[in-house]
């Protein structure tokens, strides 16, 4: 009996297109709510989920010049993406650029496809001379602070994230690799 041969993943980064809205908004849906909503899902996070990741919200960046979207494509779909937002100041200063958001799939976890959707939107800055950018995650987010510390990012100081009127703290980060 011999053994099945291992498909190692291959990680095709790509600028996003009109075609992918869909499966952004899907994929966005995913991972918010399983990184967020750890004890159950009420109206309040459930109409935020669904009225922001949309097909015609993604459709809507893709057309501003001041966003970049960067896919991880595998052989059946998008299990990443890394979204660059120009002219957002920092809210503790400095940096002028965030890397709005970051997703991969769970299941595509420990495979490098952050660390290199994260890579490709640092060249995306330097080669824009854009600068050093910045991004906020929740400050209960443990693994993704790490994840950033380890990609050369420090934490600089905290803002808040609000829903509804309610606000969750988020760390601030800036990236000082390289």
């Amino acid at each position: 009996m011999s053994a099945k041969p291992q498909t190692k993943h291959l990680l095709q980064l790509r600028p996003a297109k009109t075609t992918d809205c869909a499966a952004l908004a899907a994929l966005s849906i995913e991972v918010w709510t399983g990184t967020y909503l750890r004890e159950g899902v009420n109206d309040t996070f459930a109409t935020f989920v669904l009225e922001t990741f949309t097909p015609a919200h993604f459709a809507a960046l893709l057309q501003d010049p001041g966003e970049t979207l960067i896919v991880s494509q595998n052989r059946v779909g998008i299990d990443g993406y890394i979204r660059i937002t120009e002219d957002r100041p920092s809210p503790v200063g400095g940096a002028k650029t965030e890397i709005t958001t970051l997703y991969v799939q769970p299941r595509h976890h420990g495979r490098g496809i952050g660390q290199a959707l994260l890579r490709a939107g640092l060249d995306h800055c330097r080669a824009k001379g854009l600068g050093a950018p910045w991004l906020s995650t929740n400050s209960e987010n443990t693994p993704a602070i790490g994840f950033y510390h380890r990609q050369g990012f420090a934490s600089v100081g905290e803002t808040v994230f609000e829903i509804d009127g309610t606000g969750y703290p988020n760390t601030v980060l800036h990236y000082t690799g390289d």
